[in-house]
């Protein structure tokens, strides 16, 4: 019997440990490079750009050390810290994943391998697709 509840105590423990590393999961995936393909603007200030539209490349590289590494045109431009949480967004107030970087915070509305969409926690709410 004492050996049953051992195994038990021992089994629920190390259950526990991986809830706690699973909840990190989530804020890991965004450490990428990623690509921009389109940003679309909110209902105040509908418009559309992309690559070919505004002239130049973007791309950003969120690293596992916390910074977020900007570049235009292969070039970089910034390189700050970000922050992954749990918040409100805007437009729905409903808790969200949020990003914040380079002074701004976004709701992340898709997060795959492949894919990072972030919207503005604002009242603009524009949309920004990367791609991996």
């Amino acid at each position: 019997m004492k050996h049953l509840f051992v195994s038990f105590t021992a089994f629920f423990l190390f259950a526990s440990f991986y809830s706690a590393d699973a909840s990190k999961v989530y804020s890991g995936s965004i450490v990428n490079t990623w690509t921009w393909e389109k940003s679309v603007g909110g209902s105040n200030n509908p418009y559309l750009a992309t690559p070919k539209t505004i002239g130049f490349t973007k791309k950003v590289i969120f690293t596992s050390t916390g910074r977020v590494i900007t570049y235009k045109n292969n070039i970089e431009i910034r390189n700050s810290a970000y922050q992954v949480e749990k918040g409100l967004g805007y437009s729905d107030n409903t808790e969200h994943d949020l990003v914040t970087f380079e002074g701004k915070t976004y709701v992340i509305e898709k997060l795959d391998n492949q894919n990072l969409t972030i919207v503005s926690n604002n009242q603009d709410g524009s949309k920004t697709i990367f791609k991996r």
